[in-house]
């Protein structure tokens, strides 16, 4: 039993439902992990992608751990019983040789890979993700687990920008949801203050709203927004300022008494350690955000959940970023909160699935062997092409 192949494409990505909207030069990077083992005689294949937020990652898996992968010995990366990959025992092979710290963005070329073995060893064992995790992990799940969902997207748009999020927010209430996401710190406060009107203006009130400041503000501008959206009450307030500038995080915290998030731009458990320790965080009342393909994949991110459930953290703190479809599985299967979508923003791994259904904020995962892209139009005609 082994990976026969591996291939990577550089794939662009758009944060609007136009997709010949100003992009940013955002990619990611496709992946197609092939094993030997046949089922209906063909290959088993497992897809995954770098997620979204960064950018694709074709270097560090081409030359460095796709080549480790296919080098490696079987018995590194079959299970005990010789009966399917292990996808820990995977990860430990892509990351030999790679020293602490430095975490750079190699953590994302081993996520992409990462959800890619997952979805073959979960094919693999007939399974839907969810379940196969869960099993792994020795956790209880659903047979057709339930999962909360929020809309995000919100992104300030070239023209028409009030019109246009308004038509956006009330697509997404349209569609089931009832808690969304929006982006601030793209423009100036006022304009931004606007946008959370017109965003409110669209749900039941201001407590299904939350806003991103996507890591823009320093210590004034920060604290500048905290006081003029605190009378708000929003759901949360993500991404206030650097991701490792933690006295200013701390010192927002201070300041603003609603929920915040924070986590989606740290990338390993001795950041999130860090997080915990000096960025005034509540345990009983703040959102962590990370990523579960950017932490080093599933391995790197359930050690940040175990960890910091450890010292009090509860998993419904945990939202993990993303928006895809990968994540309703990590969600289930680990217990957590909920998960991002992005119903318009990120083709072709906006929405969920074919037949998905929003029911007031909550949805399913697919029963399907492993994640379930193939149910996805937009993501599997991209995925065979690498295969």
């Amino acid at each position: 039993m082994r990976i026969i192949d591996v291939n990577e494409r550089l794939l662009p990505l758009s944060r609007y439902a136009d997709r010949s909207s100003v992009t940013g030069g955002l990619t990611t990077s496709i992946v197609a992990v092939t094993t030997d083992i046949l089922r209906d005689g063909r290959p088993v294949v497992g897809y995954g992608y770098a997620s979204v937020g960064r950018f694709g990652q074709s270097g560090l898996i081409r030359e460095r751990f796709a080549p480790r992968l296919l080098s490696a010995a079987q018995d590194l990366l079959i299970t005990e019983a010789g009966d399917n990959i292990d996808p820990f025992r995977a990860w430990t092979v892509m990351m030999t040789g790679e020293k602490p710290g430095g975490h750079g963005e190699r953590c994302v070329a081993v996520g992409a890979l990462d959800m890619a073995i997952w979805d073959a060893a979960a094919k693999i064992a007939g399974l839907p993700l969810f379940r196969f995790l869960a099993q792994r992990l020795n956790r209880a799940v659903d047979n057709r687990p339930k999962v909360r969902v929020y809309a995000s997207g919100g992104y300030l748009h070239p023209q028409n920008d009030l019109g246009n999020l308004a038509d956006e927010i009330r697509s997404f209430v349209d569609s089931g949801f009832e808690d969304v996401k929006i982006k601030i710190g793209a423009t100036d406060l006022k304009r931004d203050l606007q946008r959370v009107e017109t965003a409110v203006s669209q749900l039941p009130d201001s407590k299904h709203l939350s806003v991103d400041a996507m890591n823009v503000y320093g210590l004034e501008q920060g604290l500048a927004a905290a006081s003029a959206l605190a009378p708000f009450g929003l759901r949360w307030f993500e991404d206030v300022c650097d991701p490792l500038d933690f006295p200013v995080q701390a010192r927002i915290a201070e300041a603003y008494a609603s929920p915040l998030a924070a986590g989606e731009a740290l990338f390993s458990l001795a950041e999130a350690k860090l997080l915990d320790r000096h960025a005034g965080l509540r345990r009983v009342k703040d959102i962590l955000v990370f990523d579960p393909v950017h932490c080093y994949g599933l391995p790197g991110y359930i050690d940040i959940v175990d960890h910091l459930t450890s010292l009090g953290w509860t998993r419904n703190s945990f939202w993990p970023h993303g928006g895809h479809l990968f994540c309703l599985h990590v969600v289930a299967a680990l217990g957590l909160a909920g998960a991002e979508l992005t119903p318009l923003a990120f083709y072709p791994f906006n929405g969920l699935f074919n037949g998905a259904v929003i029911d007031e904020g909550w949805t399913n995962p697919p029963d399907i062997p492993g994640i379930g892209f193939e149910l996805n139009d937009g993501a599997w005609r991209e995925f065979q092409t690498l295969t």
